[in-house]
Formats: C-alpha cells, structure tokens, sequence
C-alpha cells in the first residue's frame, strides 16, 4: 500500500531518530580527527565505514577523497544531491586541532557529513525510495576550504586536480552532469543568526579570485655586504602598504576584502631574503567588482617590487563564484524546518554572507540550498569553535534535507522538475570550465 507524502516525512524521521546516536557519534568522531581539504582521508573511511554497513553502493576517490553514493528511485526523473563537506580549517590551538597540521573543525563541516549521513539512514529499508519518482544522490566533498593555496596549487601542477575547491572539482570531473539540484546544512553562532532565528534558509555570498604572490630577490650577507643583495621581503612591504593604498578605492557596495597572509619571509636572519611568498583572496559581492579590485590588487604587489628591483610573480587562481539564491528551495526547506521546530525559529533567506563557499559555482548551473542553523557556540574559523547543540546541528538538518528530497521527488517528482525549469543557470557546464575554469 503506498504512503502519502506526509507518511514518508515521518518514517524518514523516525529512521533518523532511531539511529540518533550513530549519527552524532559520527559527527563526534569526525569532529576529533580534522583534516585539511584534499587529505580526508581518515572522514571518508567514517563515511565509507556507514555506507558499508548500510550495503549502500558508492564511488570513492572522486576528487581525491570524495564519496558518491546514489540511492534510485521508482522513477529518475530529476536527481537530487545531498552534500556534506569533509574538510576542516586551520585553528592550532583549538581544543581537538591535529598536532602536525592545525586543523580543527571550526567551520561545523563534521556536522554536515552527519546530517548527510542522517540522511542515508532514512532512506534504509524504509521505503521512501520506492515511493519516489527520482534520484538521491549523496555525497562527501572534500576541500571547500579554500587554503593551502600554494599546495593545492602543486596537486593542480601535478595534474591530480583542477580547481583548489571540491564542488568545482566534482562540476570538472563530470560528477554533477546527471544532478539537478542540491540541498546541503552549513552551522553558524547565535551571535551570527539571522534576526535571532535558530536557521536562516538560504542566503547570498561572496566571489573571490585566489592569488599567490612571490617576490624574487638577491641573496648576501645581511649584516656584512646587503648592499649586494634586493630584499624581497621589503618588497613584499611595499606591496603591502601599496594595496593598503588602493583601500579607499573599492566600493561599499562590492563589499571588497582583501586579506593576504605570508606564508615564507626568507630563510636566514643573516641572508638578505631572497624568495618571499605572500597568498591572498579578493573577495567581493559580483564579479565585474572581483575583477577590478583583482587586477588593482596585482598592481600594488607589482610596485613593490619595482621598487627594489625585485621580480614579482603572481599567479591568479580561481576562488568561488557568489552564491545565487533559489528561492523555491530556500521556501521548501524553511516550510519543514517550521513543522520541525515552529516557524517563529526559521527565517527564509536574509543578507548576502561576506564569506565565501563553492555553493556558489554550483549555483550558477543549477538549483542550490545551504540552511544555516545556529548550532554552534564560539567564534567561526577559532579555537573558541564547538558544537553547542548536537540535535540542531546533526539531526534537525538530517530531517530538513531528507523531507525537503522527498517535497521534490513525489508525484512524478512534479515540484523537483517545477523547480528545475523555474531555475535560470548563469552558466552551462561548458561556459563554466571556460569563463572560471581557465582562469
């Protein structure tokens, strides 16, 4: 006997809450053990050990360390994908940072492999597959992070990726060819919620373009003979205070940012330094922005460098599209979110985020959805970072993101394909790799 629409909903929540504690183990154990994009290793096997359990097929190693698992319906009439992201960020002294490399899950990515898996329990031996007129795809992504520029940037050199960030990757492997939308959880801070609102559904972000700078100076003896050298560390600091020049120039309502770190300031106290590497993002609210602040950006570096007669290098990189809103999406997750935990504790999109995130890419090629749910207490990208409310956090999304598939595969998957043609892409796949991925 077939279910209705609103029975499904509920056998996928109970299949979530029987097996709550697996799941917020998972999302415990994950948290524990970060890693840094492209070398999740240790997370995917955590995936891989579920999905093995579950007798779930899978793909692994798609873009180094990412997993893809499809769950079939009745029919394949649209395919949806729920993501989680597998990566952490750099945060030594936070409380469970790796010892060797810094990571720490500061950003609430363990949260969003979880809920992913949360959802892979919901569709187990329910039936929910069988009653739906689509796919659901799910998948572990690596490296939405976009650091390590200057290793990523050798793994792309070496031809083992393209792009520094995994949705992107997983666009230039062919991944997303057969999906047709995707709806994913991201964690935020009470302090960062949206009019108080426990989740925002949906919001706005920023571009960026990646660049990493190295100066190329002389080396001598810095305290005997620097008269024979060029100090590419001056040149560095008057590349910085050049771009703090250009400051004034960009616009409020770009929303502009540039935040360079430096990454190598010489070798020896008593060599005049002679290799100095700087990475930066510059980020901004809509491309034709990016691009002017970009190439002003690059000037200010290059007359560091002239100034001391220093070569400049500069190798521009792309970063992640800003991220467009589907508004359908952003309504069907926020109507089950409020059946969830009342309407009063969701708000349906809000102001563009100033950060910045690979949804985006997708975003310009179909429909996307990332809810923010206001589960983690501290401060983002710190040492102060944890999770603060393990049911918001791991098992609420869990539910959302499964009852929002099954609102989009039901009935001939009628919504899913409503919502896919409703949708105008700022891109094909094939503008995509051209106008970005050739940067």
């Amino acid at each position: 006997m077939s279910m209705t629409k609103e029975q499904l909903k509920q056998k996928a929540c109970e299949a979530i809450d029987q097996n709550r504690e697996k799941i917020v183990a998972l999302g415990r154990s994950i948290f524990s053990e970060p890693e840094l994009g492209y070398k999740e290793f240790k997370t995917a096997d955590k995936v891989k050990k579920v999905f093995d359990e579950l007798g779930y097929a899978y793909q692994d190693g798609v873009a180094i360390t990412g997993i893809v698992a499809p769950r079939k319906g009745r029919k394949s009439n649209i395919r949806v994908a729920v993501m989680g992201e597998l990566d952490a960020v750099v945060a030594p002294g936070h409380r469970c940072a790796d010892p060797k490399t810094g990571a720490a899950h500061s950003c609430g990515h363990n949260a969003q492999i979880a809920s992913m898996v949360g959802v892979a329990y919901a569709l187990k031996d329910t039936g929910i597959m069988e009653e739906l007129d689509g796919d659901i795809v799910l998948m572990a992504v690596p490296s939405e992070e976009y650091v390590e520029i200057e290793y990523r940037n050798e793994l792309k050199k070496a031809g083992k990726i393209w792009f520094l960030g995994g949705k992107q990757e997983f666009i230039k492997l062919g991944v997303m060819d057969d999906i047709d939308m995707m709806v994913m959880q991201h964690l935020t801070t009470p302090e960062y919620a949206y009019e108080g609102k426990k989740v925002l559904c949906g919001c706005g972000s920023n571009g960026f373009v990646g660049k990493l700078i190295r100066y190329i100076g002389k080396e001598a003896h810095a305290g005997g003979a620097p008269h024979l050298g060029i100090n590419a560390l001056n040149a560095a600091n008057i590349g910085l205070a050049a771009l703090a020049a250009q400051r004034e120039t960009f616009q409020d309502k770009d929303h502009i940012r540039v935040h360079p770190i430096m990454n190598k300031g010489g070798d020896l106290v008593n060599v005049v330094p002679a290799d100095v590497r700087l990475e930066t993002y510059v980020r901004g609210s809509n491309m034709e922005a990016i691009l002017d602040a970009s190439f002003k950006v690059s000037r200010a570096f290059k007359a560091g460098g002239d100034a001391v007669g220093a070569k400049c290098e500069i190798t521009d990189l792309p970063g992640y599209l800003p991220t467009i809103e589907a508004m359908e999406l952003n309504e069907l997750m926020a109507g089950n979110l409020s059946g969830l935990i009342g309407e009063e504790n969701v708000a349906i999109t809000g102001p563009a985020n100033s950060g910045s995130t690979d949804q985006g890419d997708l975003s310009y090629i179909m429909p996307t959805v990332q809810s923010f749910f206001a589960a983690a207490s501290g401060i983002g990208h710190s040492e102060s970072y944890e999770i603060a409310d393990e049911e918001l956090a791991y098992i609420v999304p869990a539910k959302a993101m499964v009852m929002t598939c099954i609102d989009l595969l039901w009935d001939g998957a009628a919504k899913g394909i409503e919502v896919k043609n409703n949708y105008k892409p700022e891109m094909t796949k094939e503008e995509y790799l051209k106008k970005w991925g050739n940067m």
